[in-house]
């Protein structure tokens, strides 16, 4: 947490009355009496990019204060620490729209979107992960308080995983050899590039069924290839699914149908 005071000069007169506050009262002022709370970014949801992906991002907070707020601001960042942060956003960080509470003067619960362009924003993929939200207020006293760490968001690479079932049609229980690929965004290349050693499920759902079952995990190879056999049984649709990672979405192929006769 950093407060600092404000930067306007007081007059005589304001000291004095200062001067005059019962200690209790003058504590009440401190600058770090600005608490933070609720602070939710997309709604709770992972912010998931492609190579292009363009997005505009929600983020919301109430801030509370002794004395009213008069002003409150919120930002994203990444990095060991807001001095060497490696990325911000949005990059100018405008004030919140707050909306003080009609029961309660001193709670403001404030508003700002923004637009995230993968393109122009992502240009590394360390910057996959968690995101540290910093929230900031002054109060109706003209005292400033910034909280580094006031929550968090969770950027993550946009994977895309594909099936292939063979032969088709195929006799029943003969092998049926399913193939496929898992990649993901590379920020750094502009690329869909190979996920290794990542565990997928293979699904299949029986024709006239709305739901999958899982059959196995298959682990991805070094450029993410996917290769498994099963027994054929009946019509129906093989899949694969990737639950994703703390850096990487996740992904459903279509199911691909194999007839069995």
């Amino acid at each position: 947490m950093r407060t600092r005071p404000a930067l306007a000069l007081l007059s005589l007169a304001t000291a004095l009355s200062a001067a005059l506050v019962p200690a209790a009262r003058a504590a009440d002022r401190a600058a770090s009496d600005t608490t933070f709370s609720n602070v939710v970014v997309n709604g709770g949801k992972d912010i998931v990019l492609g190579l292009t992906t363009r997005k505009t991002v929600t983020l919301t907070w109430t801030a509370t204060d002794p004395d009213g707020v008069l002003a409150s601001w919120a930002y994203l960042w990444h990095g060991p620490n807001t001095d060497d942060a490696d990325a911000i956003l949005p990059a100018y960080p405008p004030a919140g729209t707050c909306t003080v509470s009609p029961t309660d003067r001193t709670t403001s619960t404030c508003k700002v979107s923004f637009g995230v362009d993968a393109a122009r924003d992502f240009d590394h993929n360390g910057l996959a992960g968690t995101w540290q939200v910093l929230a900031g207020a002054q109060d109706a006293g003209d005292d400033w308080t910034e909280i580094d760490a006031a929550g968090t968001a969770r950027f993550k690479r946009y994977a895309k995983v594909t099936v292939n079932a063979s032969p088709e049609p195929v006799k029943k229980g003969r092998t049926i050899t399913v193939t496929g690929r898992l990649t993901r965004a590379d920020w750094e290349s502009g690329t869909y590039t190979g996920y290794r050693d990542r565990p997928v499920l293979l699904q299949f759902r029986k024709k006239g069924s709305s739901t999958y079952t899982t059959l196995k995990t298959v682990t991805s190879g070094s450029s993410g290839t996917l290769r498994t056999t099963t027994r054929a049984g009946t019509d129906g649709y093989f899949r694969f699914l990737f639950t994703g990672t703390a850096t990487t979405g996740p992904a459903t192929a279509a199911g691909d149908f194999v007839d069995v006769r």
